[in-house]
């Protein structure tokens, strides 16, 4: 009851932060089924799922899920390996249940062990790709799929060669509304408009409205006249009967298609994964500073592919790009991204010609702004002055992710975050300088806590380091955990001390593990 209470507690924030959503995920929901080459309509039934269903079972209170960009790929090949949608849909039913067993294991924690930097990458990149892919749409060049979020394109364009190619076709009527709904936008955000009547209602809506105004207006004027083929374009069914024929059921004369399971169980790892990196960083950008149960929302996911699949939809996850435009249109609960999926629904059944009538020029310019905000260009320099360490796993995420995908970026971040862990591993966990060593006094060499595999190379750089002649003492006393490779290097330590006329004094050793009786360390306690 209490949980019920805070679902529709904060409706004075999240009902316009869901309408920004909508008009978001909207055209996403379109442009990723044609990346996918799935029918349309199963963009928007993956929507309405991720909206409606995963967030009423889900415990992430920002985010939203919905179709994914990083599956178009993956659904593309699926579909032409497994010959039909409909079997298609049979793997998407069973990734959910996939989905539902890694939550029931307690595979969320796997989003725990991906570094702030990487994540802080991820949403820098995921805000460039989102920039760079909206200028085309802003002037009304629209050969690049609205839900194409890949660096190379199957017309054999990049996402940079779009801008060149832009520049060639550009649609005078869509760059005008793009130029008035940026300065709506832009101007929301003012004192000027917040101090008036005009506060409460959501400037994206105010530019999609106009969007619309604009276009029915500029129908009569030549030079500003915006065709179809740069609005939005939402199946329209003429009766109740034609709008439920759009669903699809799967094909469960396939369930004994071995193929078919390797389709779900990529689907279910790779969902999965898409969406424990989306709640880390909606998380972050959450002001509450909440955090998600990732268990939780793997069965909420693993939900919703269920139903996503039973009723002819794509593969659903949590998405950063709605998540993000929930977040700074002032989401405060999951209720926003509920209300999304009512809106989604709502607005296919009853009024889909007046969706059609909204320029992808209005819906660029909102993308524009939210791209914008997650590059967020001060935390390029904020994070360099924080040092290298954190800075190099950033920007080879932001390059990785906008010069390929997204897994593969944060993968590259990774990486360059592990080769750092090591390199520092690689570096004393004590300090040692061999220049002010006073031959007077013990030389004490004090182990951290944990000392793993990866501190063998330092400690024996370590050794070597130390002059001949002095008294050592190596001091375990605060060490929980030493590896057995690490207390072989002291051994052989051990062994040459008394010929370089080191006096050796191992302290705390006694408490630390286990050791070979036979060997001469041993003999020392």
């Amino acid at each position: 009851m209490k949980d019920q209470q805070n679902f529709f507690s904060n409706l004075k924030s999240d009902l316009p932060a869901s309408i920004v959503v909508f008009l978001v995920a909207m055209p996403l929901c379109l442009g990723i089924a044609l990346a996918s080459g799935a029918p349309l309509f199963s963009g928007i039934i993956a929507g309405i799922v991720g909206g409606i269903v995963v967030s009423a079972i889900s415990g992430s209170q920002l985010g939203v899920s919905g179709p994914a960009a990083g599956l178009a790929v993956i659904v593309l090949n699926a579909i032409q390996d497994l010959g039909t949608f409909e079997t298609f849909l049979l793997a998407v039913v069973i990734a959910g249940v996939f989905q539902i067993i890694l939550g029931a294991i307690k595979a969320g924690v796997i989003g725990y062990y991906f570094p702030s930097s990487v994540i802080k990458g991820m949403l820098t990149g995921i805000g460039l790709i989102i920039f760079l892919k909206q200028i085309p749409h802003a002037v009304g060049y629209d050969a690049d799929p609205e839900g194409d979020f890949a660096f190379f394109q199957l017309d054999g364009h990049n996402t940079f060669s779009e801008l060149w190619y832009m520049t060639e076709s550009i649609t005078w009527g869509s760059l005008v509304i793009t130029l008035i709904s940026l300065t709506i936008l832009i101007s929301w955000d003012k004192p000027f408009i917040k101090k008036t009547f005009l506060k409460g209602v959501p400037g994206p809506l105010v530019a999609v409205a106009l969007g619309i105004i604009l276009n029915v207006w500029f129908d009569n004027i030549p030079t500003l006249d915006i065709t179809s083929e740069h609005l939005v374009a939402i199946p329209v069914a003429n009766s109740v009967g034609e709008f439920f024929n759009q669903f699809t059921l799967p094909d469960f004369t396939q369930i004994t298609n071995s193929k078919v399971y390797i389709v779900a169980l990529t689907i279910a790892v790779v969902a999965s994964l898409e969406t424990l990196l989306s709640v880390e960083a909606t998380d972050k950008l959450d002001p509450q500073k909440r955090i998600t149960p990732t268990n939780r929302e793997l069965v909420a996911q693993g939900a919703g592919n269920i139903v996503s699949g039973l009723i002819g939809g794509l593969p659903v996850t949590q998405v950063i790009v709605r998540s993000s435009a929930n977040v700074q249109s002032g989401g405060k609960t999951r209720a926003s991204a509920f209300l999304h999926g009512i809106f989604l629904l709502i607005c296919v059944m009853v009024i889909p010609e007046v969706l059609n009538l909204i320029p992808l020029a209005s819906l660029a310019s909102i993308l524009l702004v939210v791209g914008y905000k997650l590059i967020n260009p001060k935390q390029f320099k904020v994070l360099y002055k924080k040092g290298f360490n954190l800075f190099l796993p950033f920007i080879v995420t932001v390059i990785g992710i906008v010069f390929t995908d997204l897994l593969k970026g944060i993968g590259l971040g990774m990486v360059v975050g592990i080769i750092n862990i090591l390199w520092n591993n690689f570096k004393v966990p004590y300090h040692l300088d061999p220049q002010n060593i006073d031959l007077k006094d013990p030389l004490v060499i004090q182990l951290a806590e944990d000392v793993s595999f990866l501190n063998k190379a330092s400690i024996q750089r370590t050794f070597n380091k130390i002059p001949n002649g002095v008294e050592v003492i190596l001091d375990a006393s605060k060490n929980h955990s030493i590896h057995p490779d690490v207390l072989e290097i002291i051994e052989d330590f051990e062994k040459a001390a008394h010929e370089r006329e080191i006096k050796l004094s191992l302290v705390g050793f006694e408490k630390i593990g286990k050791y070979d009786p036979e060997s001469d360390f041993h003999k020392l306690f």
